[in-house]
């Protein structure tokens, strides 16, 4: 293969993770968001939390990968991309070491003080990261003001588009709905009831973000509006997995028109397209990313049988009536 057709390949399988990334994140992100909404008391808290209990740090290697083999494919991009979006990629990555630590450490006291301050911190660590990587995603593909060198000009602020803070809305709304849906999913008793109706309450206006950052695009729009459409009909008859998996659909959707509209671009330049880092320019050499695809062949199977299998054994409905009583060192 040619190392454009081989560059392309990583540049499609770098939307996928971040599709698997979304999709994934996007629901225990969501979880993290409504912890407060849906959870009453202590015990319908720790109903959600151990929801995503067993998944939420695998959910995060898409995200790993996805950097990560942004780097090594696409050094350019990742040089350009992250070093002119330091401020809002720090701020994730403090927001999910918070967020990971409050999981492990609010069950460690038996003192309600203390887990009402560590679920602040995961209602923080699970609103701000969606909200950073909207911004950020929205970025690459509407364009960051760069220089022949690939240096970001305007510092930070030149981030801050109206178009990237819908971008930063989309993920976050999305989140929002693709959790209150995997509640549903997961939960019995009250805390399902509460969830679909938050979901169909909350749904139409949260998916529209979403909507209108596709609307460069009329088909993109028009599939993210039919699929968010299907899956309230289908959470409003009880099907929440048929819902679940509608919500799937339209994550993969939004990352196709997205990614599809900035090919063969991985970064456009809004001060010269001469400038503008490509699939072609900005790749790395034809045997890195050989070996990265040989590797990636053999890894993938493994990796998504895993979580898979993580998946089939924790997918049984949780509620109140599974929660032990609390009890601490």
């Amino acid at each position: 293969m040619s190392t454009v057709e081989l560059a392309t390949i990583w540049f499609v399988l770098i939307a996928l993770l971040w599709f698997g990334y979304l999709f994934l994140e996007g629901f225990d992100f969501g979880v993290g968001m409504l912890l407060h909404v849906l959870g009453r008391d202590d015990t319908e808290r720790r109903v959600m939390v151990n929801t995503i209990g067993p998944v939420w740090d695998g959910n995060e290697v898409w995200m790993i990968v996805a950097v990560g083999a942004t780097f090594a494919a696409f050094p350019s991009w990742y040089a350009s991309l992250l070093s002119g979006a330091f401020l809002p990629v720090l701020v994730i990555l403090l927001a999910l070491i918070g967020r990971g630590v409050a999981f492990e450490y609010r069950g460690k006291v038996d003192s309600a003080r203390w887990r009402r301050n560590w679920d602040r911190v995961i209602l923080l660590g699970s609103w701000l990261p969606p909200l950073g990587w909207g911004l950020v995603l929205t970025a690459t593909v509407v364009g960051l003001p760069l220089n022949a060198r690939g240096d970001l000009v305007g510092g930070p602020i030149a981030l801050l588009r109206w178009e990237t803070l819908l971008g930063a809305l989309a993920v976050a709304g999305f989140s929002l709905v693709h959790g209150a849906v995997f509640t549903a999913l997961k939960t019995e008793g009250e805390i399902r009831d509460c969830a679909r109706r938050l979901a169909l309450q909350v749904g139409p206006f949260a998916l529209l973000p979403l909507a209108g950052l596709l609307g460069f695009s009329l088909l993109g729009g028009a599939i993210v509006l039919t699929l968010g459409a299907l899956a309230l009909w289908r959470l409003s008859i009880g099907r929440e997995g048929q819902a679940f998996a509608l919500l799937g659909g339209l994550a993969a959707a939004a990352i196709a028109t997205l990614f599809g509209s900035l090919y063969p671009d991985v970064l456009p330049s809004t001060l010269d397209t001469a400038f503008s880092l490509t699939v072609a320019n900005a790749s790395a050499s034809p045997y890195t990313l050989t070996v990265m695809t040989w590797v990636a062949g053999f890894g993938t199977p493994a990796v998504l049988a895993y979580q898979a299998w993580t998946y089939w054994v924790f997918r049984q409905r949780i509620g109140t009536r599974h929660i032990p009583a609390v009890h601490t060192p």
